[in-house]
């Protein structure tokens, strides 16, 4: 589906709800699942990844029921019973979601069953020997394809480990805490930096004997209580209008209820040290996560950074439309340390730089993240390509707002993944 985007002559004005945090919604419904007991999950994503947990769950026997169409009730005797059928063999989709995967799998290795994890085209493609190997280490036995999926898990009992990942990386964490929560022993995660943290926050709100400690996390066995479940808005989503706002001339505007977890409010940090308008308003803490609205407002002079270091797994989403947002800044602005946006959706540094530069970006690929130089008058007037990658998709339809001609962007359609809601929130801000 190719989407048309003209420039946005008019100011954004007004307040828009920021949809579920994607991340706070797949560990609720898989959290909930494990946990002994009824809860209510408030404001559950509408994003087709998250129904692919939740669709999964159901199929592994766990009783989920709309109340409307952001609530939940789970009602879960903690164990999971596979659905039989002549057709699922316990074979379970995980779509587009790489979070269902990596994670799912540090709950089935620990099962008393066998299951298969498949996938789509993308995310057969994306590796997960960065959770294979350190579950195999507790005593999982996985099958894949030369690291690739689908992923064949052979439930067993595990036993604990201390792991020191390479890698900072929320998914592989949680995978590792999920399979150390039935393991025998404890079992304690280190990384070099600090990633998201939703998994800790949750998992000790419905009980868990969990420890953090700067950069490692130490869990030992322990049954999870089910405890209702309000969930924030997604901070990686607001980050699209947080750019919009500080690059369209005259706007002015409150994102309302946004998630603002410290291990992933890199935007905020960056967007100030560019010297971006942003003020935080009402802020609070619901079922464990920090949460507030964000009034951005046009800022003209903007100015480059570097972006490095603890910085990336704390946006390491947000890097796309972040290189959108380095555009319209005085001088250069420097991603580094940002490698692992080759293995996403997309090869987001690559794709990112030529698509781009068709518009008149400045904009060099680096080896692990990109160099943006600005100012830059966006000319437009291309068709680009989307990969697939929804983050790239939506990162293109705010440079769009901002270019002198119109642009296509190729595989729009690919934004309802992760925010269905897109479109309809520009809008409203439009009016």
């Amino acid at each position: 589906m190719l989407k048309s985007v003209k420039k946005q002559t008019m100011p954004l004005k007004g307040e828009i709800v920021i949809p579920s945090d994607k991340s706070v919604s797949h560990r609720a419904v898989m959290f909930s699942s494990i946990a002994n007991g009824n809860c209510i999950v408030r404001n559950f994503s509408s994003g087709a990844d998250c129904h692919s947990t939740l669709n999964l769950f159901k199929a592994l026997g766990v009783d989920i029921q709309f109340l409307d169409e952001k609530t939940l009730k789970i009602h879960s005797s903690g164990k999971l019973i596979p659905k039989k059928t002549i057709y699922s063999n316990n074979i379970y989709s995980c779509g587009n979601s790489g979070t269902t995967m990596r994670l799912v799998s540090g709950i089935l290795a620990r099962q008393n069953f066998d299951s298969v994890l498949t996938g789509d085209e993308s995310l057969s493609k994306r590796p997960m020997k960065r959770i294979i190997e350190p579950l195999t280490l507790m005593g999982a036995e996985i099958s894949s394809v030369n690291g690739h999926a689908p992923l064949s898990i052979k439930g067993r009992k595990l036993h604990g480990i201390t792991y020191p990942s390479k890698l900072a990386s929320a998914q592989v964490k949680s995978c590792i805490l999920l399979a150390g929560l039935g393991a025998d022993g404890e079992t304690t995660f280190t990384e070099p930096s600090l990633s998201r943290n939703h998994t800790e926050l949750m998992l000790e709100y419905l009980g868990a004997d969990i420890k953090a400690e700067g950069n490692s996390v130490t869990i030992r066995p322990s049954e999870l209580t089910a405890r209702d479940i309000d969930i924030v808005g997604d901070i990686s989503s607001a980050a699209f209008f947080i750019v919009v706002g500080l690059i369209v001339k005259g706007s002015d505007f409150v994102i309302k209820n946004v998630g603002l977890n410290p291990t992933r409010s890199g935007i905020i940090d960056v967007v100030t040290r560019m010297g971006g308008d942003i003020e935080i308003l009402n802020k609070r803490t619901v079922s464990g996560e920090d949460v507030g609205d964000i009034r951005v407002r046009y800022t003209e002079n903007l100015r480059g950074c570097t972006i490095e270091g603890d910085d990336i797994p704390r946006l390491i989403d947000e890097l796309p439309v972040i290189a959108v947002l380095a555009s319209q800044a005085d001088g250069e602005t420097i991603v580094k340390d940002a490698g692992d946006l080759r293995n996403k959706e997309s090869d987001r540094i690559s794709c990112l730089a030529k698509e781009l530069t068709k518009i008149g970006v400045d904009i060099k690929e680096a080896e692990d993240g990109f160099i943006v130089n600005g100012k830059t008058k966006l000319q437009g007037g291309a068709e680009m390509e989307s990969y697939h990658d929804h983050r790239l998709a939506m990162s293109f339809y705010v440079a769009g707002l901002v270019c002198e001609k119109e642009i296509a962007i190729n595989g729009f359609e690919w934004t309802k993944i992760s925010f269905p809601e897109f479109e309809e929130l520009f809008s409203k801000l439009s009016l």
